[in-house]
């Protein structure tokens, strides 16, 4: 899922995601026990050998908050193709 995640968003950019700008668009990776991190960290550090500046962020998950009803499914509803979700394999 780390890999997925990875390939299909700028994991690289600061701050945001394609046109999305501000610190609430930041790319992060929530885990919730020293297993999960530990793989987080395998693959950032993977990146950052591969010469990539790694921009996302580990974070321990703490709170939880579900997103607004009109964030659900979102593409669907919007009927749109993602506009900052496209795959490059890295891996």
């Amino acid at each position: 899922m780390v890999r997925l995640f990875y390939e299909t968003h700028d994991f690289t950019q600061i701050d945001g995601q394609g046109p999305d700008i501000g610190s609430q668009y930041l790319s992060a990776i929530f885990y919730k026990d020293d297993e999960e991190k530990a793989i987080a960290e395998k693959y950032t550090n993977l990146l950052t050998k591969k010469g990539y500046k790694v921009a996302t962020k580990l974070r321990p998950a703490q709170h939880y908050w579900k997103a607004e009803d009109y964030h659900q499914q979102y593409y669907k509803h919007k009927g749109s193709t993602p506009y900052c979700h496209v795959y490059t394999k890295i891996f």
